[in-house]
């Protein structure tokens, strides 16, 4: 069969989580399966390491997906007349989008529906795409496939979609998200926070990762810390300007917050381990990656009571509730000064994140894509 699969996220040095998925995922399934052709659809010219096996063929469509109207073009049009000339029996896109017109069955996977619970945190343009075109992405699809059971059931409740059409495939962590050893840790420390422990926080800063509740709940920590510890932000500003920048200017404390910006895999593998506590306190996610990575890393989390990340933390974190600074706050003093819990949390850790690899993630996404391949 030739599997057409939509992988304009897959940009060199920049993979989000979304990006991940599909990194993770694409590079085990055309390994296993070498008997198929898989037509990989870029929005530019790919990194030779994202074709992954001889059976990918790399095909580079336009427009450059960067904006409402692009993205139309590019899955309207686009898309469509690649599979027809490539002779296409079926669409595998990992991130949300489909062709409305598509004429092969497709497993489309949307991750979360956080557009339609926080629209205030997207720009008016990208909320009225969301708002119009994924309801159709949901209901078009043949088969869906999502991250969470919170996920399969915010999708089924709010699209209509049967959950019986809809498959759990839960992410994994990289590699790189493993105990580091006490030197390498503390030269961690040493580079970005002059020796000093921290909190960390990952992720691009949009406003529902909720980063500005994050450094007042910091803020309030700092006055009565008596460790030096400090917050690292780890992500690039996507969203800056408005709540957070405002919450950031306000602290009493903000020379102890230390903004890294972007880094590769293998050095955040390594801010990771040398963490105090991983603090993951979004209003809203499909999935919650970091949660996962902290686990691997044997490094506390403290995360929010909300939408998937109860599911993926289990017993293993400390819940939070995400609009309350004084919560936060109080989390992080209770990991700050108590070993014994950073210690029971790290081996309940060890417990939760065995049910989550990137070779179940593939195994669970082919056998998603088994079932309308079989179909035609």
């Amino acid at each position: 069969m030739r599997i057409a699969v939509n992988t304009r996220l897959l940009l060199k040095g920049r993979l989000d989580g979304i990006g991940w998925f599909t990194f993770e995922t694409l590079r085990r399934i055309v390994v296993a399966h070498p008997e198929h052709e898989f037509i990989f659809l870029f929005d530019r010219k790919p990194a030779e390491e994202f074709v992954f096996a001889d059976n990918v063929r790399p095909v580079v469509l336009m427009p450059p997906t960067r904006h409402p109207i692009l993205w139309y073009l590019f899955f309207e049009f686009s898309v469509p007349r690649a599979i027809r000339k490539y002779k296409a029996d079926v669409l595998l896109s990992p991130d949300g989008w489909i062709p409305l017109k598509c004429k092969v069955p497709t497993l489309n996977v949307i991750h979360d529906l956080n557009f339609e619970h926080c629209p205030d945190f997207l720009s008016r343009s990208h909320q009225r795409y969301f708002k119009r075109f994924f309801p159709k992405y949901a209901r078009n699809a043949t088969r869906l496939a999502t991250v969470s059971e919170f996920s399969k059931n915010d999708i089924s409740d709010t699209y209509g979609v049967p959950l019986d059409k809809i498959d759990v495939v839960y992410n994994g962590a990289h590699s790189h998200y493993h105990p580091y050893p006490d030197n390498e840790k503390s030269a961690i420390r040493e580079q970005y926070t002059q020796g000093c422990p921290y909190f960390i926080f990952v992720g691009t800063i949009l406003k529902r990762k909720n980063l500005d509740t994050l450094l007042k709940a910091f803020d309030k920590f700092k006055e009565t810390d008596t460790t030096g510890t400090k917050l690292l932000v780890v992500g690039s500003r996507k969203w800056w300007k408005g709540d957070i920048e405002n919450a950031y200017l306000a602290m009493c404390h903000k020379d102890d917050v230390v903004f890294v910006g972007r880094v590769d895999a293998d050095v955040l593998g390594k801010m990771m381990s040398a963490a105090t506590a991983l603090t993951y306190v979004s209003y809203f996610e499909g999935f919650g990656i970091p949660i996962v990575e902290a686990f691997c890393a044997e490094t506390p989390v403290i995360t929010a009571n909300v939408t998937s990340m109860p599911e993926v933390a289990g017993d293993a974190a400390l819940l939070v509730n995400p609009h309350s600074a004084d919560d936060i706050a109080e989390a992080l003093h209770k990991i700050s000064t108590d070993s014994d819990l950073r210690n029971s949390l790290v081996e309940k850790g060890r417990l939760q994140r065995s049910k989550f690899s990137w070779n179940k993630t593939a195994e669970l996404l082919w056998d998603s894509l088994t079932k309308i391949m079989v179909k035609k």
